[in-house]
């Protein structure tokens, strides 16, 4: 590869910087993971998974490992010989592959009477049909029609960029018409974006304050309510002796009138009290609190709450209205989901739906008129009120009664009795009262935490249920296939070309802007949003053909074309960052330079047993880069005697035994 120096210029069309949102790792998913001491069917099982997956440099090393441990057969030989040829162009393969091509059906025994066997010679007279320019294709496209799934569509797309000329062309035919009728199967503009949803944590609420009486406290109500009594009781008494008849009626009176009094005002207090704590807890902020720091949980947290309750705008109500009269129960949802998931280390995006559902609960209950319900339920009602005064009254003018009449009978008996019962019963209500308002207390949060708990867990059953049918791995891979040769056909149409007329085509896959990304553990990155790069390869140059796709929709937009000679590319190389971020550059004689942002960096994505390494690798290797560099550095080298060098390399065919 040749190098330039030439002063660096950016080229518009591909310097766009890629805004990635959001980055989901599916570390619950082990469908690319290799155990040290897997056997040959486990790695040959893996290997034809990254083969699905379009990771075909990764599948050919587990597939060719596990036949030439033992692992034979009909499949086995069908997916080697697939992975052999996938993503490459005949002289780009090594001699010792094409040996192992040519030999496979021997080396893994193929005994034939099965469907493997069809494909596996299938594969083999395509190979020969190639190596023999004159040779009939009808009976064998036959063949190749008349193979069911998955032999057929898997020969049609592993074996693009292997074959040429007439046989090229009936192949693309198949291949793409196979491609218009898949892209958008299984549901897919339903399905895509579930992929790049996390596995969701259950939800948690957490569990209501304890009542806080110590056993001090406690003790306390017990004995002055035990001092009370017996102060009461020698008043009582006093009385009884004299036989003041009258004055004991109006001290029974004064203890039921107490009675009254304290189920009234413990209601009237529990209310006013818990009234109190709800508008203290929903009331907004009056001073700004310091934002955590960017990045971490709690401030990737807050990002939800701020994307959701922007988004979900009751009717009929201003955004400002909106984010003002809730700024308070906004801040007291936040405060309690960060405080306890913030030591699960999880990721915020794991509770994105529990902040979702519960941003839609309050604007239910906003547009329902029944936010601010509580106030109406923890007034006091008028007859609570009534009979707490009522009752208090009774208690005190009866109490009052008897104090009077027992000190006219026992002056110093009844005076110190009385001083003792105000002092007990003055501790005895302060203890029963702050006990029985804390189990009021702990009794109305639990209701309150048992309510929200519950409704968390329907939601989180109708959201798991929702994602029951996220698409695998293979199934991306397989639509993202379909939407390269989707743009490979409006590119030949374009410009009116014929795949046979095309002496190499490559894909640059680059993630678009905005978008957000996910991919399964030892996979490769998956986004929402992708720039592909088309370089078609012509006897009069270079055509570079590039669209923004949106994969959710499998729709491309942004179509941008440019042309230039052979002569004029100077230099291909990928740059890495220290972060392992990848970047292509495919520099011009005149000094421009056209970039594009391969892969960007995700070191807070990795899991335990991965490295950047490897995450880069597997998605260049699914990206398809390999071959796209070996294409455009033999351009850059060559310069147009590449032409020449390429059409006698393929003139030197694979042959059997080679």
């Amino acid at each position: 590869m040749t190098e330039t120096h030439a002063t660096a210029t950016n080229y518009a069309a591909d310097n766009a910087q890629i805004g990635v949102q959001a980055a989901i790792v599916h570390g619950d998913v082990h469908h690319y993971a290799l155990s040290a001491n897997a056997s040959p069917a486990e790695r040959f099982e893996i290997g034809v998974r990254l083969l699905d997956g379009g990771m075909s440099d990764r599948a050919r090393q587990l597939i060719r490992e596990a036949v030439v441990d033992g692992h034979r057969g009909s499949e086995a030989c069908f997916y080697l010989r697939l992975a052999l040829v996938s993503g490459r162009t005949r002289h780009e393969m090594p001699p010792e592959d094409a040996e192992i091509l040519w030999n496979a059906p021997r080396l893994c025994h193929v005994s034939g009477g099965d469907a493997w066997a069809d494909g596996v010679k299938t594969i083999g007279r395509l190979l020969e049909a190639a190596r023999l320019p004159d040779a009939d294709m009808r009976l064998l496209l036959k063949d190749l029609d008349g193979l069911a799934e998955p032999q057929r569509p898997m020969i049609l797309r592993h074996m693009e960029l292997f074959l040429e000329g007439p046989l090229q062309d009936e192949m693309w035919k198949r291949s793409l018409e196979s491609a218009e009728q898949n892209q958008k199967a299984k549901d897919r503009t339903d399905r895509v974006w579930k992929f790049f949803q996390p596995d969701p944590l259950g939800p948690r609420v957490p569990d209501p304050r304890p009542p806080n009486t110590p056993r001090s406290l406690r003790v306390q109500a017990v004995a002055a309510t035990a001092v009370l009594a017996a102060a009461a009781f020698h008043i009582g008494y006093l009385l009884a002796r004299d036989l003041q008849v009258v004055a004991m009626l109006v001290c029974l009176l004064s203890i039921g009138g107490g009675y009254f009094a304290a189920r009234g005002g413990l209601e009237w207090r529990f209310r006013v009290e818990r009234l109190r704590a709800k508008d203290a807890e929903f009331a907004p902020p009056r001073a700004r609190t310091a934002s955590p720091p960017s990045g971490g949980f709690a401030s990737r947290v807050d990002q939800h709450f701020d994307h959701y309750f922007a988004r979900y705008v009751p009717r009929d109500t201003s955004r400002s209205a909106w984010l003002d009269g809730t700024a308070g129960i906004r801040r007291s949802i936040r405060d309690e989901m960060v405080g306890v998931y913030r030591e699960q280390r999880a990721g915020a995006e794991r509770i994105a739906w529990l902040v979702r559902h519960r941003v839609s609960e309050v604007r239910k209950r906003w547009e329902n008129d029944t936010l601010w319900d509580y106030r109406r339920e923890l007034a006091v009602p008028l007859p609570t009120k009534a009979v707490t005064l009522l009752g208090s009254a009774t208690c005190v003018i009866g109490a009052c009664q008897a104090m009077v009449t027992a000190t006219q009978i026992a002056p110093l008996g009844a005076t110190r009795s009385t001083a003792i019962a105000l002092a007990a019963g003055f501790v005895a209500v302060r203890a029963w009262l702050r006990i029985v308002l804390e189990r009021r207390r702990h009794a109305a949060d639990k209701a309150e935490v048992a309510q929200v708990r519950a409704a968390c867990d329907e939601a989180f059953l109708r959201w798991k249920e929702k994602l029951a049918d996220k698409p695998s791995d293979r199934e991306m891979a397989a639509w993202l296939d379909c939407d390269r040769k989707v743009l490979l056909d409006e590119a030949l149409r374009h410009y009116k070309l014929s795949m046979s007329d095309l002496i190499a085509h490559a894909f640059i896959e680059a993630p678009g802007t905005p978008t957000r990304r996910a991919r399964l553990k030892h996979g490769p990155w998956r986004y929402t949003r992708y720039r592909l790069t088309l370089f078609l390869l012509t006897a009069d140059g270079i055509r570079q053909f590039r669209a923004d796709l949106d994969f959710e929709q499998g729709a491309f937009r942004g179509h941008e074309r440019t042309n230039y000679r052979y002569e004029s590319v100077a230099a291909v190389l990928v740059r890495q960052a220290e972060r392992d971020e990848r970047k292509f550059e495919l520099a011009l004689v005149n000094g421009e330079r056209i970039r594009v942002d391969v892969l960007a960096s995700g070191t807070e994505e990795l899991l335990v047993d991965e490295s950047l390494g490897e995450v880069s690798e597997v998605t260049f290797d699914s990206a398809g880069l390999g071959h796209t560099l070996h294409v455009l550095e033999g351009v850059a080298a060559e310069g147009k005697r590449w032409i020449t060098q390429e059409r006698r390399r393929k003139a030197d065919r694979v042959r059997p035994g080679a």
